[in-house]
């Protein structure tokens, strides 16, 4: 049976939603073994939904309020499909923590929360390289919990060298070139349970224990 993949991405009102195009490309090339059923913003008119249009996905417009009986409507109504967080800022409530990824534009932990979105996270990842506190920038994914941006759920961190000519501008756009190159190709790891959260922890394959993407936090598969 099909796995069924429903994205939630913010963008704003005039543009984003290229994480969002690349997993629905992603998906029709075979990268991505699921069906993006649909894609939520709280932008109505905005990037999101015209990408939606352009690409014949369907899209839900999302304003709030955003509590777990709201969530849990949509996830149910879509009937209970895994969730895809892509570029999505606001908080989720109410899902399985085994259904929910998100992907992160900063290292975990020490550089996340509720404030932690779009250009202002590379403005701060460059001060503390500025700082010396920091060499690295990172792409991560983890499920999502009650806590933003969870360190404990970690199952995917990429380190991204920080340059001494930086700017916010020139890390983003590499950072966003690393979360377009794996974001499907880890998720789909997720959807087809080779990744998965089970019994409060993070469990993954023996072989992406020995990546040096896989944070410490995971667990390898009981061998056999």
């Amino acid at each position: 049976m099909e796995e069924k993949l429903l994205v939630f991405a913010s963008g704003d009102a005039e543009g984003g939603g290229s994480g969002f195009q690349e997993l629905v490309e992603n998906s029709r090339s075979g990268i991505l073994q699921a069906k993006i059923v649909a894609v939520v913003s709280n932008h109505k008119n905005g990037g999101v939904a015209q990408k939606a249009k352009n690409m014949g996905i369907q899209f839900l417009h999302f304003p709030g309020p955003f509590t777990a009986d709201a969530y849990q409507q949509i996830w149910h109504g879509f009937g209970q499909p895994w969730v895809a967080l892509s570029g999505w800022i606001k908080f989720v409530k109410g899902l399985p923590v085994r259904d929910v990824l998100n992907i992160h534009p900063a290292p975990l932990p020490g550089f996340g929360g509720q404030s932690w979105y779009g250009h202002s996270v590379h403005e701060r990842v460059i001060t503390a390289f500025k700082a010396d506190e920091i060499t690295n920038s990172a792409v991560c994914m983890h499920f999502v919990t009650e806590k933003y941006d969870d360190p404990s759920v970690l199952f995917f961190k990429y380190p991204i060298l920080i340059r001494t000519d930086d700017d916010a501008d020139s890390l983003g756009k590499r950072v966003n070139k690393i979360e377009h190159g794996w974001q499907s190709v880890i998720t789909d790891l997720v959807v087809t349970r080779q990744i998965r959260f089970q019994e409060g922890a993070v469990i993954v394959p023996d072989w992406y224990k020995k990546m040096p993407f896989c944070p410490d936090n995971c667990q390898a598969y009981p061998k056999k």
